[in-house]
């Protein structure tokens, strides 16, 4: 498999993503993109650094293919839900949306000036659409679950961009930030068994009736 058909499928869990309603199938989803997102440092490392993509890649494998879908998988049973319901956007909707945010990521992409990668053309645009198709699940969806979700696409967004493009700091940046994720799928996981244990549903948008 080369890079550019790797970044094609990864826009492809995006947009499966954007127009599934089905929480089981998201959570596969984003751990598909998480092996997925493994492959790519040892594909797009520099010469002499192939220990350290190793690593990368090792841990990636390890947290977004595993861990973390095994945490929501967990919390999406301690919830008792199977679909997304009633969104603040429509699944059509959303992926109309989602082919929209690939064309500006592409469009601003060829308009941002040179960056230091040569792995592919293909890495940036596919980085800024998967930021944009997180940012649309957060705001697009009432479930808590797949608000996390979004909130993983994002970060994996993040995580394209850095290994792509941060090559020479991209081992700490993105150990940092997988220890972020992880803590945040740990306290909403650990959040979403509460609610769900005092209230009938996750809804994201009847969680302000904790103020009272």
């Amino acid at each position: 498999m080369n890079i550019e058909l790797l970044l094609v499928l990864i826009v492809l869990t995006n947009l499966r993503l954007l127009a599934s309603g089905r929480l089981g199938a998201a959570i596969r989803t984003v751990a598909l993109q998480g092996v997925l997102l493994a492959a790519l440092p040892l594909m797009a490392h520099e010469p002499g650094h192939f220990w350290r993509a190793g690593a990368l890649a090792l841990g990636t494998m390890a947290l977004k293919g595993i861990v973390f879908p095994w945490l929501l998988f967990r919390a999406l049973r301690e919830a008792d839900v199977e679909r997304e319901v009633n969104p603040y956007v429509g699944y059509f909707t959303s992926l109309l949306a989602g082919v929209l945010g690939l064309a500006v990521a592409l469009r601003l992409s060829a308009r941002l000036p040179g960056l230091p990668t040569t792995a592919s053309p293909l890495l940036v645009p596919v980085a800024v659409f998967s930021i944009l198709a997180g940012l649309l699940l957060i705001v697009g969806r009432r479930r808590a679950v797949s608000q996390v979700l979004g909130f993983l696409v994002l970060e994996n967004g993040v995580y394209t961009f850095g290994v792509g493009v941060m090559r020479e700091v991209s081992l700490l940046v993105e150990v940092a930030v997988l220890l972020d994720v992880l803590v945040a799928v740990f306290v909403m996981g650990i959040a979403l068994f509460h609610i769900n244990r005092e209230f009938d549903h996750i809804d994201a948008d009847r969680l302000s009736s904790l103020k009272d």
